[in-house]
């Protein structure tokens, strides 16, 4: 049986006492009452059995709460320090976010410069193309007078070397004309110039207007008879010469086309080119059709042109 001294001893230190004193008053009050009944004592006993055994459940609760009390310590310790973490990273965040909105203010300055940078280049670049584009203008304005001035040089030019070369053309022909006898006279004897007007009478009763227009516009006939008399004995020999600085395709062509003419007409011709100097393709031409080919008084292909047309 637990007798009252373990009752109280089980009981808060602050409440020890109280309950020594309780006791001993009723001890007292006891002493003094001997009348007691003993169904009195045993109330008594009951009634402080209830209060140990309240007591034992208050000092359960009490111990509940002491412990719930520990956990929600622990609990609001635990919360401290994630409270604690949490304004860390808070403070970091912000610091970082100071940091971030300082980068981006020194980014937002950086581009407000660049872009004052850029709209001065481009305005100064506007100006500057501005100013290329107008010179280009006048460059291009002054190329045009340019282009028209040369072109009416080479134009003029090209009528004065048609008129130079039309009075070099002339003056070889007054040249050849003059100096008949010693150009022709290395393959003709008796060499004379005849006009060509002083054949009319027979061109016109042979040949047709068109053709006689064409003989007319020969630069230079010339008769003789070969030096060679065994190849053609007693024979005139008539050279229908075209004349020309520089002798040509053209100029073969047309000594062709005339000598076949005065063939027509009844005339022993040959045709002949006359000038300077030749152009391989006329030297070639003249060689391959049997025209006579005179260059400063030289003359080459003869012998062909004498066989070619006698035949």
């Amino acid at each position: 049986m637990v007798s009252y001294a373990q009752i109280i001893q089980r009981l808060p230190q602050e409440w020890q006492m109280t309950m020594v004193e309780l006791v001993e008053a009723v001890e007292e009050q006891l002493r003094k009452q001997l009348a007691v009944r003993r169904e009195d004592f045993e109330r008594l006993s009951a009634t402080v059995g209830h209060l140990v055994q309240a007591q034992a459940r208050t000092e359960a609760q009490v111990q509940a709460l002491a412990e719930a009390q520990a956990r929600t310590e622990a609990q609001v310790r635990a919360l401290t320090e994630a409270q604690a973490r949490t304004e860390a990273q808070v403070r970091a965040l912000a610091e970082a976010q100071a940091r971030t909105e300082a980068q981006v203010r020194a980014l937002a300055e950086a581009q407000a410069r660049t872009e004052a940078e850029f709209r001065e280049y481009r305005e100064a670049s506007e100006a500057r193309f501005a100013r290329i584009e107008a010179a280009l203008d006048r460059l291009t304005e002054a190329q045009a007078r340019t282009e028209q001035t040369l072109q009416a040089l080479i134009a003029a030019h090209q009528k004065l070397e048609t008129r130079v070369g039309r009075m070099d053309g002339e003056l070889l022909e007054i040249r050849y004309e003059r100096r008949a006898t010693a150009y022709f006279g290395r393959v003709l004897r008796r060499v004379r110039v005849v006009e060509v007007p002083e054949l009319l009478d027979t061109l016109e009763a042979r040949l047709t207007p068109e053709e006689v227009d064409d003989l007319l516009n020969l630069d230079l006939l010339v008769v003789g008879r070969p030096r060679r008399t065994e190849a053609v004995p007693e024979t005139e020999v008539w050279l229908a010469v075209e004349v020309s600085a520089v002798v040509d395709t053209e100029d073969v062509e047309r000594a062709l086309e005339r000598a076949t003419l005065l063939r027509k007409a009844g005339y022993f011709a040959i045709p002949t080119v006359a000038g300077r100097e030749a152009t391989s393709v006329a030297e070639s031409a003249a060689q391959q059709q049997g025209v006579l080919l005179f260059r400063d008084g030289r003359s080459d292909y003869w012998e062909e042109a004498l066989a070619r047309w006698r035949e």
